[in-house]
């Protein structure tokens, strides 16, 4: 099957080929929030370490960080469709691996290559998109239904583990992957076009090394700042890997056939919307893991509950990325990029009215109205950013974004977590609190005047957090306005 020409309307058949590119979509935001309400069974089952189990739930996450940029490269040079499903086959047998881990070492490793097979998935389907859809119109509408599918597997992961895990053993998580993998394989040979870019130059191997080597140390290092707090083993990981980004702009800078195209990051509604997702990004997964803590640990919900408390959210979220398009067609990319920021920021400045004692409706609005927000400016950056480059470079472009959104996660947990505890410990008053809520009422008990302290104190922190990433970005809004006065969005309409 090949791409429509340009400018062409899609056909019925390409929009069953989007349908498919979902699969893998749905199954790499899956396996990012699956894992947490499986570990206390593989604790049980295998006994790892307290370093293998964060090694169990973060190396997935960072396998896809540092690879997501050159794996779009990769595709933009062999196939998009080809590399697809290398990744899915490397990503079900992986999941098989994994589902039948004998020991934690085992089980890190699968995961590890679940990561390299995830970070294939997320940029072949979306630059597949961009060549699937060269309308701007429909493009941005399949984009949309793309970050839709992507929030929505976010959100019904820790759903669909919790009912998996309440009748199976923990590997059933991983398996499911198998019968979602064989349609896409079935499917996309029929649904899927094939594109690839005539490039003649050679491949940039020492900017795969670079980035890898600043993008790996650096998340590793974010990560164990938001766990362990200050550590030099952390500082000097971030200074690593801060140096080679360095050394990998300034080659990528003089290199003949760049990994990363830098001449992208001149056009200012590409930079903007690159800061919307890495800022968007790390208010919405801070305060995700935050209020998770909340409802379980300050409201007293089971993990399952919590985790079907979040599908109010997923539900704004995908409906307004479908739509954000329309938005945009009426009022303009930055009045629209500008909107919805400011939603997210009114609705995360809302949360500083959860209390101790607050009702679920609280939060289920709250969270809502923000998903609205998060929904149109998730869709909107990423169909600006793969617009934003040329056909034969839009398998990079996503990597970018991807990698935009990855990092935000990260910083989000670093930084807002790292404030959320340090209010939650300056309010101890003698009480003992132990380092995080969870760890204090497992010392002192669920009840008692040291529980409601701990209580207290945490609902300050998530306050203080909830400050600090509205204001970020209510900034971020006027930014945008300011940034974007007088840009036009940009049309490679020969996607």
């Amino acid at each position: 099957m090949s791409a429509p020409a340009i400018g062409q309307t899609a056909s019925r058949r390409t929009w069953f080929g989007l349908i498919v590119l979902q699969l893998p979509v749905l199954l790499v935001s899956m396996d990012f929030s699956v894992l947490y309400l499986a570990i206390p069974t593989i604790i049980d089952s295998l006994g790892p370490s307290a370093t293998q189990q964060l090694w169990i739930l973060d190396i997935y996450g960072f396998m896809i960080a540092g690879l997501l940029i050159t794996m779009g490269n990769i595709g933009d040079r062999i196939g998009r469709r080809r590399i697809l499903l290398a990744g899915a086959a490397v990503f079900g047998v992986a999941s098989v691996m994994a589902a039948f881990a004998p020991s934690a070492g085992f089980l890190i490793a699968a995961r590890a290559l679940m990561g390299i097979g995830g970070a294939t998935l997320m940029p072949a389907s979306l630059s597949l998109i961009a060549n699937m859809f060269p309308q701007p119109r429909q493009r941005a509408r399949a984009i949309g239904v793309w970050t839709a599918a992507f929030a929505g597997g976010a959100a019904i992961g820790p759903v669909i583990g919790g009912a998996l895990l309440h009748h199976y053993w923990w590997g059933v998580v991983f398996l499911i992957n198998v019968p979602v993998l064989a349609v896409l394989f079935l499917a996309a040979p029929y649904l899927l076009p094939e594109f690839r870019a005539d490039h003649t130059e050679p491949f940039d191997f020492i900017g795969v090394a670079l980035s890898l080597l600043g993008i790996l140390p650096a998340v590793y290092a974010v990560k164990a700042l938001a766990a362990e707090g200050v550590s030099a083993g952390a500082i000097g990981a971030g200074a690593f890997g801060v140096v080679m980004l360095v050394a990998f702009l300034w080659h990528e800078k003089r290199t003949p056939s760049p990994l990363l195209d830098l001449q992208l990051f001149t056009n200012a509604t590409f930079s903007a919307s690159l800061s919307i997702a890495l800022v968007g990004m790390m208010t919405q997964g801070g305060l995700a893991y935050l209020t998770n803590l909340y409802l379980q640990s300050v409201l007293g919900f089971d993990v399952l509950d919590a985790a079907l408390a979040g599908i109010p959210m997923a539900v704004t979220v995908a409906f307004f990325s479908i739509y954000a398009d329309r938005l945009t067609r009426k009022i303009g990319v930055r009045l629209t990029l500008a909107a919805s920021v400011l939603i997210a920021a009114a609705a995360t400045l809302g949360m500083v009215a959860l209390t101790q004692t607050s009702s679920l409706w609280v939060f289920l609005v709250l969270t809502a109205i923000a998903g609205i927000g998060f929904g149109i400016q998730f869709s909107l950056v990423t169909d600006v950013i793969v617009g934003s480059a040329p056909p034969e470079k839009s398998g990079a472009a996503s990597g970018i974004s991807e990698t935009s959104f990855e990092l935000g996660t990260a910083l989000g947990l670093a930084l807002l977590g790292s404030l959320a505890t340090a209010v939650f410990l300056s309010k101890d008053d003698g009480h003992g609190f132990a380092d995080s809520l969870g760890e204090t009422l497992k010392e002192h008990g669920d009840v008692g005047a040291v529980a409601d302290a701990a209580r207290a104190a945490f609902v300050d922190g998530l306050h203080a957090a909830a400050i600090a990433g509205g204001v970020l970005l209510t900034i971020l809004a006027v930014v945008v306005m300011a940034v974007m006065r007088g840009s036009v969005r940009p049309e490679h309409s020969a996607h």
